[in-house]
């Protein structure tokens, strides 16, 4: 039986950080020992990438059911092009929050971890997120009570977290592994060119 993963599009995500989950699940599914369903969500019909990159997610966010996902992917984004007042809209905190109660897999990319703090289930948990240019985005994740980590990458119990884009692949794998297993997440990098 395939796993599912829901992944979060907010306007303003940036399309590197998405794109790692809909590959490596990708790759699972069709070289893999497990396939991995991916399905992406979000509060509008179409949302804007950072960088302009439009997409249409499959559903709407308001018309999931956390009990049909194995996991919950989350792409990080930018203030400016509008990323917080979807990651923040109370509608997906309650989302983060019914994932984390059933413990179910929750895999932040860069600032994706704000809103696990903003949601309440990162308070004395230990986490990350990006660093740069003047550790602003950090302050915030511990001003919502995360016992912040200076590291690239942060599992605690069901919920990862990273430091930047350049982890994003890292987080991708990581999430298949704790689905999967490591000998799949090994030949998923093999057919993918990583080993």
């Amino acid at each position: 039986m395939s796993k599912r993963v829901l992944l979060f599009l907010s306007n303003g995500f940036e399309a590197l950080e998405a794109s790692v989950f809909t590959d490596v699940c990708g790759w699972s599914t069709t070289y893999g020992n497990q396939p991995v369903e991916l399905i992406t969500a979000g509060l509008h019909k179409n949302v804007t990438a950072t960088w302009n990159f439009n997409v249409a997610p499959e559903v709407d966010l308001m018309e999931i059911n956390p009990a049909d996902y194995d996991a919950l992917a989350i792409a990080g984004g930018f203030e400016k092009a509008g990323f917080y007042t979807d990651a923040y809209d109370e509608r997906f905190l309650d989302v983060i929050r019914a994932f984390d109660q059933h413990k179910k897999y929750i895999a932040a990319i860069c600032v994706a971890a704000l809103p696990l703090g903003k949601a309440g289930i990162l308070k004395n948990r230990p986490a990350t997120t990006y660093g740069l240019p003047n550790g602003e985005r950090q302050d915030q994740l511990q001003a919502f009570g995360a016992v912040l980590q200076l590291a690239p990458l942060v599992v605690h119990e069901n919920i990862i977290t990273s430091s930047g884009p350049n982890t994003a692949v890292d987080v991708a794998f990581k999430l298949l592994e704790l689905l999967t297993d490591k000998a799949n997440v090994d030949k998923v990098k093999y057919y993918m060119g990583f080993c």
